[in-house]
């Protein structure tokens, strides 16, 4: 699972790679340790059909069923303090810090964000895998020059779920990536899954606009050897 990913490249590179004709993200710093919940910006189709840079927190929402579970296990250890519970209610503000990769797209929570509408490019320059026998978090990028890339990723506008006790209902613009089989050398590192990538003009002109059954078949690995190690150990990627 990834879950830290690097975006060192500005503004005017993702927006010349991606053909977005509007940024509405305001002063983009570089962003060398992008994790679970934090904003960073996504490639989407605005309402009016424009493509445009935006910025979205990580983390889609996650199912009813993975919800319901969770509040079970919490419910019982409130139950075994002896306090009172009222399910409903506790279900209702579980927290939900959201799932950042999303790998059966069959299932029909994920259905509803699969079409062009919802589906977006996560610009990237490299991308974690953490494995503590191999030297803790491994960065892999296209090159040992980082160049830019997409996730192929979705996203739903204006979700209001609670994210954090701490702050309570809150409503947001989510977004997440799908995820494939992996190929080497992320294989290697993690073998159970790797970031969908893009990496051409026609990929990308696919995932935002064709139909489903035409981009589903994005939802593969590159091919082997196309990614390389590029730093180890290191919790954010700011070589460049």
């Amino acid at each position: 699972m990834c879950n830290l990913y690097s975006l060192t490249k500005g503004q005017a590179a993702i927006i010349a790679l991606s053909r977005a004709m509007r940024d509405t993200t305001g002063n983009l710093p570089p962003l060398p340790g992008i994790f679970p919940d934090y904003s960073a910006p996504i490639v989407r189709t605005g309402a009016d059909g424009v493509r445009e840079l935006a910025m979205a927190r990580w983390g889609m929402p996650s199912s009813q069923f993975a919800l319901m579970e969770t509040a079970k296990k919490r419910a019982a250890k409130l139950e075994a303090k002896g306090q009172e519970v009222d399910f409903k209610e506790l279900l209702r503000r579980e927290p939900d810090s959201g799932t950042t990769n999303i790998r059966n797209t069959a299932s029909r929570h994920w259905q509803r964000w699969l079409g062009p509408a919802h589906r977006c490019l996560v610009p990237f320059t490299s991308f974690s895998e953490h494995n503590k026998a191999a030297g803790g978090d491994i960065w892999f990028a296209l090159s040992e020059e980082r160049p830019l890339a997409f996730f192929a990723g979705i996203w739903v506008g204006g979700w209001t779920s609670v994210r954090k006790i701490k702050t309570g209902v809150e409503t947001l613009n989510l977004y997440g990536f799908l995820t494939c089989e992996p190929t080497e050398p992320v294989k290697s590192i993690h073998p159970k899954a790797m970031p969908v990538i893009l990496t051409e003009a026609d990929e990308v002109d696919a995932w935002m606009r064709a139909p489903w059954e035409e981009a589903k078949g994005l939802q593969r690995p590159l091919a082997a050897g196309a990614l390389e190690i590029v730093a180890k150990g290191a919790r954010s990627d700011d070589s460049i």
